[in-house]
Protein backbone atom coordinates (compact mmCIF):
# COMPACT_ATOMS: atom_id res chain seq x y z
CA UNK A 1 0.00 0.00 0.00
CA UNK A 2 1.25 3.39 -0.61
CA UNK A 3 1.23 6.19 1.93
CA UNK A 4 2.54 9.08 -0.02
CA UNK A 5 -0.50 9.76 -2.22
CA UNK A 6 -4.06 9.06 -2.68
CA UNK A 7 -5.45 5.50 -2.60
CA UNK A 8 -9.66 5.07 -2.58
CA UNK A 9 -10.86 3.57 0.54
CA UNK A 10 -12.90 1.70 -1.80
CA UNK A 11 -10.24 -1.17 -3.11
CA UNK A 12 -7.93 -0.69 0.20
CA UNK A 13 -11.11 -0.84 2.55
CA UNK A 14 -14.48 -2.04 1.21
CA UNK A 15 -14.28 -3.94 -2.21
CA UNK A 16 -13.61 -7.29 -2.81
CA UNK A 17 -10.66 -8.95 -4.84
CA UNK A 18 -12.85 -10.29 -7.38
CA UNK A 19 -14.43 -7.04 -8.14
CA UNK A 20 -11.04 -5.37 -8.07
CA UNK A 21 -9.69 -7.69 -10.65
CA UNK A 22 -12.59 -7.28 -13.12
CA UNK A 23 -12.05 -3.26 -13.12
CA UNK A 24 -7.80 -3.66 -13.17
CA UNK A 25 -5.87 -2.90 -15.72
CA UNK A 26 -4.58 -6.66 -16.97
CA UNK A 27 -8.62 -7.45 -16.87
CA UNK A 28 -8.67 -4.43 -19.30
CA UNK A 29 -5.95 -5.02 -21.56
CA UNK A 30 -6.21 -8.22 -22.17
CA UNK A 31 -10.07 -7.89 -23.07
CA UNK A 32 -8.38 -5.44 -25.82
CA UNK A 33 -6.04 -7.96 -27.04
CA UNK A 34 -9.13 -10.52 -27.09
CA UNK A 35 -11.00 -8.31 -29.05
CA UNK A 36 -7.89 -7.53 -31.73
CA UNK A 37 -7.87 -11.15 -31.87
CA UNK A 38 -11.46 -11.50 -32.39
CA UNK A 39 -11.55 -8.64 -35.44
CA UNK A 40 -8.73 -10.05 -36.67
CA UNK A 41 -9.90 -13.83 -36.91
CA UNK A 42 -12.78 -12.47 -37.95
CA UNK A 43 -11.18 -10.66 -41.37
CA UNK A 44 -9.25 -13.62 -41.73
CA UNK A 45 -12.31 -15.89 -41.72
CA UNK A 46 -14.33 -13.53 -43.82
CA UNK A 47 -11.16 -14.14 -46.28
CA UNK A 48 -10.09 -10.44 -46.70
CA UNK A 49 -7.58 -10.46 -49.40
CA UNK A 50 -5.71 -7.80 -51.25
CA UNK A 51 -4.99 -8.59 -54.92
CA UNK A 52 -5.67 -12.26 -54.09
CA UNK A 53 -3.71 -12.76 -51.24
CA UNK A 54 -4.84 -13.01 -47.69
CA UNK A 55 -4.26 -10.07 -46.01
CA UNK A 56 -4.28 -11.53 -42.25
CA UNK A 57 -2.91 -14.90 -42.09
CA UNK A 58 -3.10 -17.89 -39.76
CA UNK A 59 0.29 -17.45 -38.30
CA UNK A 60 -0.45 -13.86 -37.32
CA UNK A 61 -3.46 -15.13 -35.15
CA UNK A 62 -1.53 -17.10 -33.50
CA UNK A 63 0.96 -14.86 -32.98
CA UNK A 64 -1.78 -12.60 -31.73
CA UNK A 65 -2.80 -15.32 -29.31
CA UNK A 66 0.42 -16.33 -27.87
CA UNK A 67 0.48 -12.74 -26.41
CA UNK A 68 -2.68 -12.25 -24.66
CA UNK A 69 -1.81 -12.04 -21.59
CA UNK A 70 1.84 -11.07 -20.83
CA UNK A 71 1.62 -7.55 -21.65
CA UNK A 72 4.85 -5.19 -21.98
CA UNK A 73 2.89 -2.31 -19.99
CA UNK A 74 6.53 -0.10 -19.53
CA UNK A 75 6.45 -0.47 -23.47
CA UNK A 76 2.90 1.05 -23.74
CA UNK A 77 3.33 3.60 -20.72
CA UNK A 78 6.07 5.29 -22.24
CA UNK A 79 4.92 5.40 -26.16
CA UNK A 80 1.50 6.76 -24.70
CA UNK A 81 4.17 9.90 -22.99
CA UNK A 82 4.83 10.32 -27.03
CA UNK A 83 1.53 9.99 -28.86
CA UNK A 84 -1.08 10.82 -25.85
CA UNK A 85 -3.38 8.28 -26.97
CA UNK A 86 -3.73 4.80 -24.97
CA UNK A 87 -5.18 2.92 -27.78
CA UNK A 88 -2.51 3.71 -30.11
CA UNK A 89 0.12 3.17 -27.41
CA UNK A 90 -1.24 -0.46 -26.97
CA UNK A 91 -1.53 -1.07 -30.54
CA UNK A 92 2.01 -0.46 -30.52
CA UNK A 93 3.41 -2.33 -27.77
CA UNK A 94 1.24 -5.24 -29.11
CA UNK A 95 3.06 -4.86 -32.20
CA UNK A 96 6.51 -5.34 -30.51
CA UNK A 97 5.35 -8.58 -29.16
CA UNK A 98 4.10 -9.77 -32.30
CA UNK A 99 6.14 -8.45 -35.41
CA UNK A 100 4.46 -10.45 -37.58
CA UNK A 101 0.94 -9.54 -36.81
CA UNK A 102 2.01 -5.62 -35.98
CA UNK A 103 0.32 -4.53 -39.27
CA UNK A 104 -2.77 -5.80 -39.03
CA UNK A 105 -3.60 -4.93 -35.61
CA UNK A 106 -6.70 -2.96 -35.09
CA UNK A 107 -7.45 -2.94 -39.00
CA UNK A 108 -10.53 -1.35 -39.68
CA UNK A 109 -11.37 -0.34 -36.23
CA UNK A 110 -11.59 2.65 -34.26
CA UNK A 111 -10.39 3.12 -30.81
CA UNK A 112 -14.01 2.67 -29.26
CA UNK A 113 -14.19 -1.08 -30.50
CA UNK A 114 -11.56 -1.78 -27.91
CA UNK A 115 -12.96 0.76 -25.24
CA UNK A 116 -16.57 0.38 -25.39
CA UNK A 117 -16.89 -3.61 -26.04
CA UNK A 118 -14.05 -3.76 -22.96
CA UNK A 119 -16.57 -1.75 -21.31
CA UNK A 120 -19.52 -3.83 -22.24
CA UNK A 121 -17.84 -6.95 -21.49
CA UNK A 122 -16.31 -5.63 -17.96
CA UNK A 123 -19.72 -4.34 -16.90
CA UNK A 124 -21.13 -7.92 -17.62
CA UNK A 125 -18.87 -9.35 -15.61
CA UNK A 126 -19.29 -6.97 -13.08
CA UNK A 127 -23.24 -7.51 -13.16
CA UNK A 128 -22.40 -11.22 -12.75
CA UNK A 129 -21.00 -11.12 -9.95
CA UNK A 130 -23.25 -8.60 -8.04
CA UNK A 131 -26.02 -11.20 -9.32
CA UNK A 132 -24.11 -13.91 -7.30
CA UNK A 133 -24.07 -11.92 -3.85
CA UNK A 134 -27.38 -10.55 -4.13
CA UNK A 135 -28.48 -14.23 -4.73
CA UNK A 136 -26.80 -15.35 -1.63
CA UNK A 137 -28.10 -12.16 0.98
CA UNK A 138 -31.56 -13.24 -0.42
CA UNK A 139 -30.84 -16.72 0.68
CA UNK A 140 -29.19 -15.39 3.94
CA UNK A 141 -32.51 -13.56 4.91
CA UNK A 142 -34.77 -16.19 3.32
CA UNK A 143 -33.32 -18.29 6.68
CA UNK A 144 -33.52 -15.45 9.15
CA UNK A 145 -36.92 -15.24 8.31
CA UNK A 146 -37.84 -18.74 8.47
CA UNK A 147 -36.19 -19.36 11.71
CA UNK A 148 -38.33 -16.04 13.24
CA UNK A 149 -41.52 -16.27 11.16
CA UNK A 150 -43.01 -16.68 14.52
CA UNK A 151 -41.42 -14.99 16.66
CA UNK A 152 -43.83 -12.04 17.57
CA UNK A 153 -42.57 -8.33 17.85
CA UNK A 154 -43.69 -4.80 17.98
CA UNK A 155 -44.34 -3.50 14.50
CA UNK A 156 -44.04 0.39 14.11
CA UNK A 157 -45.34 2.78 11.92
CA UNK A 158 -44.10 6.22 11.77
CA UNK A 159 -41.73 4.66 14.28
CA UNK A 160 -44.70 4.75 16.73
CA UNK A 161 -45.93 1.14 18.38
CA UNK A 162 -48.33 -0.20 15.97
CA UNK A 163 -49.94 -3.64 15.46
CA UNK A 164 -47.76 -6.61 15.72
CA UNK A 165 -46.14 -7.96 13.52
CA UNK A 166 -42.91 -10.76 13.52
CA UNK A 167 -39.37 -10.83 13.63
CA UNK A 168 -39.32 -13.01 10.16
CA UNK A 169 -42.62 -11.21 8.29
CA UNK A 170 -40.48 -7.98 8.95
CA UNK A 171 -37.47 -9.35 7.49
CA UNK A 172 -39.18 -10.45 4.23
CA UNK A 173 -39.83 -6.99 3.44
CA UNK A 174 -35.90 -6.88 3.44
CA UNK A 175 -35.49 -9.64 1.14
CA UNK A 176 -38.47 -8.95 -1.51
CA UNK A 177 -36.53 -5.52 -2.02
CA UNK A 178 -33.61 -7.17 -2.76
CA UNK A 179 -35.82 -9.75 -5.05
CA UNK A 180 -37.22 -6.55 -6.91
CA UNK A 181 -33.71 -5.80 -7.36
CA UNK A 182 -32.59 -9.07 -8.63
CA UNK A 183 -35.52 -8.94 -10.74
CA UNK A 184 -34.16 -6.12 -12.86
CA UNK A 185 -30.86 -6.93 -12.79
CA UNK A 186 -31.85 -10.31 -14.93
CA UNK A 187 -33.53 -7.83 -16.70
CA UNK A 188 -30.63 -5.71 -17.78
CA UNK A 189 -28.27 -8.43 -18.02
CA UNK A 190 -30.18 -10.22 -20.10
CA UNK A 191 -30.25 -7.38 -22.54
CA UNK A 192 -26.43 -6.05 -22.49
CA UNK A 193 -25.36 -6.18 -26.24
CA UNK A 194 -21.32 -5.66 -27.57
CA UNK A 195 -21.05 -2.43 -29.35
CA UNK A 196 -19.37 -4.55 -32.10
CA UNK A 197 -17.24 -3.36 -35.12
CA UNK A 198 -18.93 0.25 -36.45
CA UNK A 199 -16.17 2.46 -36.82
CA UNK A 200 -15.77 6.27 -36.45
CA UNK A 201 -19.19 7.68 -36.80
CA UNK A 202 -21.06 3.80 -36.66
CA UNK A 203 -21.29 3.37 -40.26
CA UNK A 204 -19.03 0.45 -40.85
CA UNK A 205 -17.45 2.69 -43.97
CA UNK A 206 -13.83 1.24 -43.07
CA UNK A 207 -15.20 -2.43 -43.86
CA UNK A 208 -17.14 -1.50 -46.55
CA UNK A 209 -13.62 0.05 -48.23
CA UNK A 210 -11.98 -3.22 -46.82
CA UNK A 211 -14.51 -6.17 -48.36
CA UNK A 212 -14.80 -3.90 -51.51
CA UNK A 213 -18.72 -2.92 -50.96
CA UNK A 214 -19.69 -6.67 -49.84
CA UNK A 215 -22.48 -5.96 -48.12
CA UNK A 216 -23.36 -9.63 -47.46
CA UNK A 217 -19.74 -10.82 -46.02
CA UNK A 218 -19.97 -7.09 -44.17
CA UNK A 219 -23.27 -7.97 -42.20
CA UNK A 220 -21.34 -11.16 -40.31
CA UNK A 221 -18.65 -9.09 -39.14
CA UNK A 222 -21.13 -8.46 -35.89
CA UNK A 223 -22.30 -11.34 -35.44
CA UNK A 224 -18.67 -13.02 -35.47
CA UNK A 225 -17.37 -10.85 -33.06
CA UNK A 226 -20.24 -11.29 -30.46
CA UNK A 227 -20.21 -15.09 -30.63
CA UNK A 228 -16.26 -15.29 -30.37
CA UNK A 229 -16.66 -12.41 -27.53
CA UNK A 230 -19.12 -15.03 -25.64
CA UNK A 231 -22.23 -12.71 -26.64
CA UNK A 232 -25.88 -13.16 -28.00
CA UNK A 233 -25.45 -10.28 -30.69
CA UNK A 234 -24.17 -6.26 -30.59
CA UNK A 235 -26.27 -3.16 -31.27
CA UNK A 236 -27.86 -2.96 -34.37
CA UNK A 237 -27.35 0.69 -34.94
CA UNK A 238 -24.46 3.64 -33.01
CA UNK A 239 -22.78 6.39 -33.54
CA UNK A 240 -18.93 5.78 -32.78
CA UNK A 241 -20.31 4.54 -29.32
CA UNK A 242 -22.51 2.31 -27.57
CA UNK A 243 -25.50 4.45 -26.21
CA UNK A 244 -24.74 5.64 -23.17
CA UNK A 245 -27.72 4.88 -21.55
CA UNK A 246 -26.78 1.40 -20.96
CA UNK A 247 -24.35 2.68 -18.72
CA UNK A 248 -27.58 4.66 -17.08
CA UNK A 249 -29.35 1.46 -16.92
CA UNK A 250 -26.54 -0.50 -15.15
CA UNK A 251 -25.88 2.45 -12.44
CA UNK A 252 -29.79 2.32 -12.13
CA UNK A 253 -29.77 -1.20 -11.02
CA UNK A 254 -26.49 -0.69 -8.61
CA UNK A 255 -28.89 2.41 -6.83
CA UNK A 256 -31.70 0.07 -6.41
CA UNK A 257 -29.44 -2.63 -4.62
CA UNK A 258 -28.08 0.28 -2.49
CA UNK A 259 -31.69 1.73 -1.75
CA UNK A 260 -32.94 -1.71 -0.60
CA UNK A 261 -29.77 -2.86 1.52
CA UNK A 262 -29.71 1.42 3.04
CA UNK A 263 -33.64 0.58 3.93
CA UNK A 264 -32.30 -2.68 5.95
CA UNK A 265 -29.37 -0.95 7.40
CA UNK A 266 -31.35 1.86 8.57
CA UNK A 267 -34.09 -0.60 10.23
CA UNK A 268 -31.11 -2.87 12.45
CA UNK A 269 -30.12 0.10 13.58
CA UNK A 270 -32.78 1.32 14.77
CA UNK A 271 -33.49 -2.51 16.12
CA UNK A 272 -29.73 -1.87 17.93
CA UNK A 273 -31.24 1.02 19.35
CA UNK A 274 -33.81 -0.69 21.19
CA UNK A 275 -31.96 -3.70 21.88
CA UNK A 276 -34.09 -6.51 19.92
CA UNK A 277 -31.54 -7.23 17.22
CA UNK A 278 -27.94 -6.66 17.13
CA UNK A 279 -25.46 -6.65 14.00
CA UNK A 280 -22.04 -9.18 14.91
CA UNK A 281 -20.07 -8.25 16.97
CA UNK A 282 -16.50 -9.82 17.42
CA UNK A 283 -15.02 -10.29 20.93
CA UNK A 284 -12.35 -8.04 20.67
CA UNK A 285 -13.96 -5.44 18.54
CA UNK A 286 -14.10 -1.40 19.68
CA UNK A 287 -17.13 0.15 19.60
CA UNK A 288 -15.80 3.24 20.78
CA UNK A 289 -12.53 5.26 21.78
CA UNK A 290 -14.30 6.69 24.78
CA UNK A 291 -16.88 4.68 25.71
CA UNK A 292 -15.82 1.11 26.17
CA UNK A 293 -19.30 -0.48 26.59
CA UNK A 294 -20.59 0.91 23.47
CA UNK A 295 -21.72 -1.46 20.59
CA UNK A 296 -22.23 0.76 17.70
CA UNK A 297 -23.66 -0.59 14.54
CA UNK A 298 -20.81 0.11 12.30
CA UNK A 299 -21.31 -2.11 9.42
CA UNK A 300 -24.65 -1.02 9.05
CA UNK A 301 -23.84 2.54 8.90
CA UNK A 302 -21.07 1.41 6.62
CA UNK A 303 -23.84 -0.11 4.37
CA UNK A 304 -25.84 3.09 4.78
CA UNK A 305 -22.56 5.37 4.09
CA UNK A 306 -21.50 3.66 0.37
CA UNK A 307 -24.88 2.85 -0.13
CA UNK A 308 -25.65 7.24 -0.54
CA UNK A 309 -22.73 7.01 -2.64
CA UNK A 310 -24.17 4.75 -4.78
CA UNK A 311 -27.21 6.66 -4.79
CA UNK A 312 -25.81 9.58 -6.02
CA UNK A 313 -23.48 8.38 -8.21
CA UNK A 314 -26.03 6.76 -10.62
CA UNK A 315 -26.40 10.80 -11.80
CA UNK A 316 -23.09 10.49 -13.53
CA UNK A 317 -24.54 8.00 -16.20
CA UNK A 318 -27.45 9.66 -16.72
CA UNK A 319 -26.29 13.16 -17.17
CA UNK A 320 -23.58 11.73 -19.17
CA UNK A 321 -26.41 9.95 -21.25
CA UNK A 322 -28.12 12.94 -21.84
CA UNK A 323 -25.68 15.13 -22.74
CA UNK A 324 -23.99 13.18 -25.44
CA UNK A 325 -23.52 15.18 -28.69
CA UNK A 326 -24.73 13.56 -32.29
CA UNK A 327 -22.26 10.62 -32.41
CA UNK A 328 -19.91 10.93 -29.87
CA UNK A 329 -18.22 13.00 -27.52
CA UNK A 330 -15.33 12.59 -25.28
CA UNK A 331 -16.84 14.28 -22.02
CA UNK A 332 -17.78 10.83 -21.04
CA UNK A 333 -14.82 9.14 -20.85
CA UNK A 334 -12.80 10.82 -17.09
CA UNK A 335 -16.41 10.59 -15.69
CA UNK A 336 -16.65 6.56 -16.99
CA UNK A 337 -13.06 5.85 -15.78
CA UNK A 338 -14.64 7.39 -12.07
CA UNK A 339 -18.17 6.53 -11.97
CA UNK A 340 -18.97 3.40 -13.25
CA UNK A 341 -16.11 1.30 -11.82
CA UNK A 342 -16.70 2.99 -8.02
CA UNK A 343 -20.58 2.19 -8.25
CA UNK A 344 -19.63 -1.68 -8.87
CA UNK A 345 -16.68 -1.62 -6.23
CA UNK A 346 -18.65 0.40 -3.71
CA UNK A 347 -22.05 -1.83 -4.20
CA UNK A 348 -19.67 -4.90 -3.92
CA UNK A 349 -18.59 -4.03 -0.36
CA UNK A 350 -22.15 -3.78 0.21
CA UNK A 351 -23.36 -6.59 -0.41
CA UNK A 352 -20.49 -8.28 1.56
CA UNK A 353 -21.52 -6.03 4.49
CA UNK A 354 -24.89 -7.37 4.31
CA UNK A 355 -24.21 -10.80 3.64
CA UNK A 356 -22.10 -10.42 6.53
CA UNK A 357 -24.57 -8.57 8.99
CA UNK A 358 -27.50 -10.75 8.17
CA UNK A 359 -25.68 -14.06 8.59
CA UNK A 360 -24.47 -12.95 12.14
CA UNK A 361 -27.53 -11.24 13.39
CA UNK A 362 -28.90 -11.58 17.42
CA UNK A 363 -32.24 -11.65 18.23
CA UNK A 364 -32.81 -11.01 21.99
CA UNK A 365 -36.14 -12.32 22.35
CA UNK A 366 -36.86 -11.26 25.62
CA UNK A 367 -35.82 -8.11 25.07
CA UNK A 368 -38.13 -7.76 22.10
CA UNK A 369 -41.26 -9.61 24.09
CA UNK A 370 -41.09 -7.17 27.39
CA UNK A 371 -41.46 -4.23 24.70
CA UNK A 372 -44.78 -5.83 23.13
CA UNK A 373 -46.14 -6.93 26.58
CA UNK A 374 -45.81 -3.14 27.37
CA UNK A 375 -47.60 -1.61 24.94
CA UNK A 376 -50.24 -5.02 24.01
CA UNK A 377 -52.59 -4.12 26.56
CA UNK A 378 -53.58 -0.95 24.69
CA UNK A 379 -53.46 -3.16 21.10
CA UNK A 380 -55.91 -5.63 23.12
CA UNK A 381 -58.61 -3.55 24.17
CA UNK A 382 -60.29 -3.66 20.71
CA UNK A 383 -60.98 -7.81 21.72
CA UNK A 384 -61.44 -6.67 25.05
CA UNK A 385 -64.25 -4.37 24.15
CA UNK A 386 -65.70 -7.39 21.85
CA UNK A 387 -65.42 -9.57 24.54
CA UNK A 388 -67.15 -6.97 26.92
CA UNK A 389 -70.14 -6.53 24.30
CA UNK A 390 -70.52 -10.20 23.78
CA UNK A 391 -71.41 -10.06 28.09
CA UNK A 392 -74.21 -7.26 27.23
CA UNK A 393 -72.19 -4.14 27.13
CA UNK A 394 -72.98 -1.54 24.94
CA UNK A 395 -70.36 -0.73 22.73
CA UNK A 396 -70.10 3.22 22.12
CA UNK A 397 -69.96 3.04 25.99
CA UNK A 398 -67.38 0.80 26.07
CA UNK A 399 -65.22 2.46 23.71
CA UNK A 400 -65.15 5.67 25.69
CA UNK A 401 -64.46 4.45 28.74
CA UNK A 402 -61.39 2.44 27.06
CA UNK A 403 -60.24 5.45 25.45
CA UNK A 404 -60.62 7.33 28.78
CA UNK A 405 -58.72 4.62 30.38
CA UNK A 406 -56.05 4.62 27.89
CA UNK A 407 -55.03 8.24 28.10
CA UNK A 408 -55.09 7.42 32.65
CA UNK A 409 -52.76 4.57 31.62
CA UNK A 410 -50.56 6.60 29.01
CA UNK A 411 -50.01 9.07 31.28
CA UNK A 412 -48.74 6.54 33.97
CA UNK A 413 -45.92 5.29 31.28
CA UNK A 414 -45.12 8.81 30.11
CA UNK A 415 -45.72 11.25 32.77
CA UNK A 416 -45.02 8.79 36.13
CA UNK A 417 -42.42 6.49 34.64
CA UNK A 418 -44.84 3.74 36.05
CA UNK A 419 -45.60 0.61 33.99
CA UNK A 420 -48.88 0.11 31.74
CA UNK A 421 -51.72 -0.75 34.13
CA UNK A 422 -54.55 -0.15 31.65
CA UNK A 423 -55.20 -4.10 32.40
CA UNK A 424 -55.72 -3.18 36.23
CA UNK A 425 -58.13 -0.46 35.09
CA UNK A 426 -60.37 -2.21 33.07
CA UNK A 427 -60.58 -4.73 35.63
CA UNK A 428 -61.27 -2.20 37.83
CA UNK A 429 -64.06 -0.95 36.07
CA UNK A 430 -67.42 -2.55 36.23
CA UNK A 431 -69.06 -1.97 32.75
CA UNK A 432 -66.70 -4.90 31.25
CA UNK A 433 -66.99 -7.20 33.62
CA UNK A 434 -63.81 -8.86 33.52
CA UNK A 435 -61.38 -9.84 36.37
CA UNK A 436 -57.07 -9.60 35.80
CA UNK A 437 -56.78 -13.21 35.09
CA UNK A 438 -59.63 -13.24 32.12
CA UNK A 439 -57.80 -9.90 30.59
CA UNK A 440 -54.16 -11.63 31.00
CA UNK A 441 -55.73 -14.39 28.50
CA UNK A 442 -56.00 -11.94 26.07
CA UNK A 443 -52.71 -11.17 26.12
CA UNK A 444 -50.84 -14.02 23.93
CA UNK A 445 -48.95 -12.15 21.42
CA UNK A 446 -49.39 -14.50 19.07
CA UNK A 447 -53.18 -13.56 18.91
CA UNK A 448 -52.47 -9.76 17.67
CA UNK A 449 -49.40 -11.18 14.82
CA UNK A 450 -52.32 -11.62 12.04
CA UNK A 451 -50.68 -13.93 8.69
CA UNK A 452 -47.66 -12.76 9.61
CA UNK A 453 -46.33 -16.61 9.98
CA UNK A 454 -48.72 -17.69 6.93
CA UNK A 455 -47.46 -14.85 5.00
CA UNK A 456 -43.70 -15.74 5.86
CA UNK A 457 -44.06 -19.40 4.52
CA UNK A 458 -45.74 -18.30 1.51
CA UNK A 459 -43.54 -16.12 0.27
CA UNK A 460 -40.38 -18.17 1.27
CA UNK A 461 -42.41 -20.93 -0.96
CA UNK A 462 -43.76 -19.33 -3.54
CA UNK A 463 -40.95 -16.16 -4.46
CA UNK A 464 -37.98 -17.17 -2.53
CA UNK A 465 -37.44 -20.93 -3.51
CA UNK A 466 -37.79 -20.84 -7.13
CA UNK A 467 -35.16 -17.73 -6.76
CA UNK A 468 -32.81 -20.15 -5.28
CA UNK A 469 -33.27 -22.97 -7.12
CA UNK A 470 -32.72 -21.26 -10.39
CA UNK A 471 -29.54 -19.98 -9.14
CA UNK A 472 -28.05 -22.96 -6.69
CA UNK A 473 -24.86 -22.79 -8.31
CA UNK A 474 -24.44 -19.66 -6.64
CA UNK A 475 -25.13 -20.65 -3.63
CA UNK A 476 -22.67 -21.03 -0.55
CA UNK A 477 -20.49 -18.17 -0.27
CA UNK A 478 -19.56 -16.05 2.21
CA UNK A 479 -18.36 -12.37 2.97
CA UNK A 480 -14.99 -11.36 4.15
CA UNK A 481 -14.64 -7.82 5.43
CA UNK A 482 -11.68 -6.02 5.49
CA UNK A 483 -12.56 -3.83 8.48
Amino acid sequence: MSTDRYVSPLSERYASREMQYIFSPDMKFTTWRKLWIALAETEMELGLSQNGKPVITPDQVEELKAHVSDINYDVAKAREKEVRHDVMSHVYAYGKQCPKAAGIIHLGATSCYVGDNTDIIVMTEALKLVKKKLVNVIAKLSQFADTYKSQPTLAFTHFQPAQPTTVGKRATLWAQEFCMDLEDLNYVLSTMKLLGSKGTTGTQASFLELFDGDQETIDKIDPMIAKKMGFDSCVPVSGQTYSRKTDTRVCNILSGIAASAHKMSNDIRLLQHLKEVEEPFEKSQIGSSAMAYKRNPMRSERIASLSRFVMIDALNPAITSATQWFERTLDDSANKRLSIPEGFLAVDGILDLCLNVVDGLVVYDKVIEKRLMSELPFMATENIMMDAVKRGGNRQELHERIRELSMEAGKNVKQLGKDNNLLELIAADPAFGMDIEALKQAMDPEKYVGRAPVQVEAFLKEVIAPILEENKDLLGMTAQINV
